[in-house]
């Protein structure tokens, strides 16, 4: 016959109980919830320590029978004072592992009787968790943890992103339940990565989204963090937390999102003035005349006079304009347009013969330039 009494003292009252209506049904439900947790704690607490009492008193046992023996196979007369006080020694203790034993077989029957509760009376069916205490990592360098990331990121990263598609809770909590591997800092650091890309791409939308589930790795590490356990071995609180979670909490985890999305942009927003600015800079550098001259830079200091020369591509005009300005500032000018390859004083190529007249005049203006300044310096206006 099936023994169906252990179904007579149930304790599911927090979500069936008829309240008075001026109390809030929400909040009692929630005391009486938490005084029942801290009462299984305890009771955990108490548990651990009498196992802890009993493996102590065994081991004590153990190691007083063992220089028992000893003394025993050394027979010496001197040792046989010390003899007796191991056999005291010895009794005492097996009087105190019985005790002990008998107090962990108290516990374990009124555990047997103790009701079950919502938190007791089923358990995860598909839980892969096998790790209980994370153990304590050494301390690794900054190239093995780029290492790391990368062996990681190359194995799995399309299971991340997979990850960070989803959106309702119990399809991301099941999603980690069949690859328990995804939940670690290597996960949270790739996501962050692809927020920064996803922006930068100006995919806002998209964005929004993976950062969602960014958040939610990173509460689940910290979890970790603060029950000092391996993060495969919490994530389900999480989301049993979170999908039961009062207003304040889920106020912290929305402000705690919006905070890292504007964090997103502004990184975002960063990286894209340093490409702006690596670009920039690598056509200033195919830009550089012959004597390393940004033709750009030379031509905005120029005089307007001589810009519109430029402009109009007037030689005429060039020479109009220089002949009005002081030697020693013409001079100025049109070395600085030579070094930026505005001017090509000796051009003689095929391309040069072909302009010919035009070459031939703006070679004849840079010449008058350099006679002048010549007769400058030599005193002779």
């Amino acid at each position: 016959m099936v023994d169906y009494s252990v179904w007579d003292h149930i304790e599911v009252s927090d979500d069936e109980d008829e309240t008075h209506p001026n109390i809030d049904t929400a909040s009692l439900f929630r005391w009486r919830h938490q005084a029942r947790v801290e009462r299984m704690e305890q009771f955990q607490k108490e548990k651990e320590e009498l196992d802890k009492g009993c493996r102590e008193c065994k081991r004590k046992l153990a190691e007083c029978q063992k220089k028992m023996k000893e003394f025993e196979v050394a027979g010496a007369e001197s040792g046989k004072g010390e003899l007796q006080r191991l056999q005291v020694e010895a009794q005492q203790l097996r009087k105190e592992e019985r005790s002990w034993e008998k107090k962990i077989e108290e516990l374990r029957k009124k555990e047997k009787n103790m009701p079950w509760n919502v938190d007791t009376l089923s358990k995860d069916g598909f839980s892969k968790s096998v790790f209980n205490v994370k153990p304590e990592e050494e301390d690794e360098s900054e190239e093995q943890k780029e290492k790391k990331h990368k062996s990681f990121v190359e194995k799995y990263k399309k299971q991340i992103k997979h990850f960070g598609m989803l959106r309702r809770w119990d399809d991301s909590q099941k999603y980690l339940s069949d690859n328990p591997h995804l939940v670690c800092e290597e996960t949270a650091n790739y996501l962050v990565i692809w927020c920064i890309d996803l922006e930068v791409e100006e995919k806002h939308a998209l964005m929004e989204q993976v950062a969602h589930q960014t958040i939610v790795m990173q509460f689940i590490l910290e979890l970790a963090k603060s029950l000092k356990v391996d993060p495969r071995a919490c994530f389900r609180q999480f989301f049993t937390k979170i999908k039961t979670a009062d207003q304040q909490y889920m106020e912290g985890f929305t402000d705690e999102l919006e905070a890292f999305k504007e964090r997103v942009r502004g990184r975002a927003k960063v990286r894209l003035e340093k490409a702006m600015k690596e670009y920039e800079e690598e056509e200033r550098q195919k830009r550089l005349g012959p004597g390393g001259l940004d033709p750009v830079e030379v031509y905005e200091s120029l005089p307007a006079e001589l810009q519109k020369c430029f402009d109009s591509k007037d030689v005429q005009m060039l020479q109009d304009a220089i002949s009005k300005m002081e030697p020693a500032e013409a001079k100025y000018h049109m070395q600085r347009c030579i070094d930026s390859g505005l001017w090509v004083p000796n051009a003689k190529t095929a391309e040069g013969a072909e302009k010919g007249g035009e070459e031939a005049e703006a070679e004849a203006v840079y010449e008058e330039v350099k006679k002048e300044s010549s007769e400058e310096e030599k005193g002779n206006p």
